[in-house]
């Protein structure tokens, strides 16, 4: 066996056993990342795991798809090699064990100067504004029948379902807010079933009249619509309108991001900027430009796109700005930079379900930027 191969054999066995060293661990991943560096052979990993856990074979796209730490990564480093570095933390969690450990200490003794109440992830929580201006806050433990007229909305463990019809022929409309920090799903009168990410904003009417069905989103929202080819189900964001009949969606469209990301899942779903008219198939996302009226289609990350829904943070080739402003949502804090931040990129992801300071704890593992909480402020540091 090659030296570079037999160091490397070394590095994993001790990371596994839970002896490796922050300086061997960080050894270890340059080892790995190395963009002309040494490939590791799929048999080698497998006779450091069984060595030290009996276990099946690693598959490297589960691992992607389940990694809890993060790592940054060159634009041009190959999959393999990523998903190779991922497998290596992930271990069935040994790596993540490893890190959260160590760093939960360092939180402890050098991040926080006193003890302060952890922040913890987002919950289901909303607020839903009636017609006639009046507010209803909504939570997880929450279970209550809202009265609107003839229309009845029930709230049941972090969901709003609609049911009945105005006797009257009026239509009015409802608006369902989370907060940073919240999360709701919905079920629209017609059956259309949304999930709002933390900070956005869903305006609908409490009974779909007339050809279309039209709803407004602010903020970031995943739709499995109704399927209705009579009555198209159109969504406005801010200068865009997407136009589909019965498909899966995601919207994100946030007022501090770059642009707005429509991405399709399953179906068909027409999008229209101004003049420029783009229609998407499956795994394709367009991207219209805030500041001029471009709209591109590209290739979409699916896991990337729907990760929120399921409950993760997943990152490829991410900027940490880009992971801030996601952190910030979730969390419901505010981001200061006392440094300029790091460059590269990362990849990998994190359970949204991790409190705060682990989160930063774990993008901390690159040394390139530290984090440093006070109250509800996550300063960024060299």
């Amino acid at each position: 066996m090659p030296d570079h191969q037999q160091r490397i054999a070394y590095l994993l066995a001790r990371y596994v056993n839970k002896t490796c060293s922050r300086e061997e661990l960080e050894e270890l991943f340059a080892m790995i990342g190395q963009e002309n560096g040494p490939d590791i052979p799929g048999d080698l990993l497998e006779e450091i795991w069984h060595t030290a856990h009996p276990a099946p074979d690693i598959d490297y796209e589960q691992a992607y798809l389940h990694i809890k730490p993060v790592v940054p990564i060159r634009r041009s480093l190959p999959f393999r090699k990523i998903a190779v570095a991922a497998s290596v933390l992930l271990l069935a969690g040994a790596g993540y064990w490893w890190l959260s450990a160590e760093k939960k200490t360092a939180q402890i003794t050098t991040v926080q100067s006193a003890p302060a109440p952890p922040i913890l992830p987002a919950g289901n929580k909303a607020v839903l504004t009636l017609a006639d201006g009046s507010t209803v806050t909504l939570d997880s433990a929450g279970n209550q029948v809202i009265s609107q007229g003839k229309v009845a909305i029930r709230q049941s463990n972090g969901q709003l379902l609609y049911a009945g019809q105005p006797t009257d022929g009026s239509i009015h409309y409802n608006k369902l807010t989370t907060p940073r920090g919240g999360q709701f799903r919905l079920v629209l009168p017609d059956g259309t079933k949304v999930w709002l990410n933390s900070a956005s904003m869903l305006r609908y009417p409490t009974v779909f009249s007339g050809k279309e069905r039209i709803v407004e989103l602010d903020g970031q929202g995943y739709f499995e619509v109704a399927p209705d080819a009579q009555h198209p189900f159109k969504v406005k964001v801010h200068d865009i309108e997407v136009q589909v009949l019965g498909t899966t969606f995601d919207i994100m469209a946030y007022r501090d991001e770059q642009s707005v990301n429509t991405t399709l899942l399953t179906g068909s779903i027409r999008v229209n900027k101004g003049s420029v008219q783009q229609l998407l198939q499956p795994g394709q996302q367009a991207v219209a430009n805030n500041q001029d009226q471009q709209l591109a289609v590209r290739a979409a990350d699916l896991r990337k796109v729907t990760a929120w829904k399921n409950g993760m943070f997943v990152f490829n080739d991410m900027a940490l700005p880009a992971i801030l402003r996601e952190v910030a949502r979730w969390y419901d804090v505010d981001i200061v930079y006392n440094t300029s931040p790091a460059t590269e990129l990362y990849g990998g992801g994190i359970g949204r379900d991790l409190q705060l300071a682990d989160v930063l704890a774990l993008l901390e593992g690159n040394g390139l930027n530290h984090f440093r909480i006070e109250g509800r402020k996550v300063i960024v540091l060299p």
